[in-house]
């Protein structure tokens, strides 16, 4: 991850909102290292080995970690919330999860592994006074966040919020970017993409490597039947590489993303937001520099 976040280029919100569509996806930038760091923390993998699940790859504990907030659904369910994972992979990892263990241990491992983890890469930095105001600022973008049709921000939003301002941090960041990533569902589906040619498509665009998105779990027969569906609707070309209308697809639907998930910063305000843009800053350096995210993601930051 090495996007330049400083830009606050890109299409303005309507009359009187004030904050520009550029801003709310610089947002996301800032505060998606600082969710996602957690799913690669070295204190997450120890917490969830401690709950019984194999750690030799993330995805054991990525499922349960993530889908906790839903309670003990099943895979369809999760597959659903998920989107762009094949439904094999889900069921997978999915069908034992709660046998491991309950929804309410996952969720209390989790609050352990972020309290540990950010411990650790922020330092004394944790209690300063910048991290506790980037807190209160991000709970109040959250909590201005309507979660009516998005099922993942909805079950983040529903759990209590934490009392150390660190913590309130993660889950803000969390609530925040499940309400974005609903809406880019959204998005995918008004665009007529289905999962996996929502994947192709992306991958068609350089936002990330071919191999990167077979983290997905789809067959390489599934990943060229959806390049032969996009195809035949001009979208891109027999090698997979996307037309000027696979493209333009694209950028309507990064561009309906950001306007579906501006309204948590309209309601905090171009001054208050761009606040905590500055406060957010050398935590989410701290974060690129823990060296724990991959430099390839399937999310296209910095790319899109």
């Amino acid at each position: 991850m090495s996007e330049n976040v400083s830009g606050t280029s890109g299409t303005k919100a309507g009359a009187g909102e004030g904050v520009e569509l550029g801003r709310v996806r610089q947002l996301w930038h800032l505060l998606e290292p600082l969710h996602a760091v957690f799913y690669y923390a070295p204190e997450a993998f120890e917490e969830s080995a401690a709950l019984g699940y194999d750690t030799k790859e993330r995805w054991p504990s990525y499922f349960p970690y993530r889908a906790a907030p839903l309670g003990a659904v099943g895979s369809e369910r999760v597959t659903s919330a998920f989107y762009s994972f094949s439904p094999r992979m889900v069921a997978e990892h999915v069908q034992s999860a709660w046998r491991t263990a309950s929804p309410g241990q996952v969720l209390k491992a989790r609050e352990r592994a972020v309290d540990r983890a950010y411990r650790a890469i922020f330092g004394d930095r944790v209690t300063s006074s910048e991290l506790a105001e980037a807190a209160a600022l991000a709970r109040r973008a959250a909590e201005a966040a309507n979660s009516a049709g998005r099922p993942l921000a909805a079950a983040n939003a529903e759990l209590a919020w934490p009392e150390a301002p660190h913590l309130q941090l993660w889950h803000a960041a969390t609530v925040l970017r499940e309400h974005r990533g609903d809406g880019h569902l959204a998005a995918l589906l008004v665009a007529g993409l289905d999962p996996v040619e929502s994947l192709v498509s992306f991958a068609a665009i350089g936002a990330a490597s071919v191999e990167r998105f077979e983290s997905r779990g789809w067959s390489a027969e599934e990943w060229t039947a959806a390049r032969e569906r996009l195809a035949a609707r001009g979208l891109v070309d027999e090698d997979g590489t996307a037309t000027e209308a696979g493209r333009e697809l694209r950028r309507q639907v990064e561009a309906h993303t950001d306007e579906l998930a501006a309204a948590p910063w309209r309601a905090l305000g171009p001054d208050t937001t761009a606040r905590l843009a500055d406060l957010l800053g050398e935590f989410w350096v701290a974060v690129l520099s823990s060296g724990l995210l991959p430099s390839e993601t399937t999310l296209g930051i910095g790319k899109v």
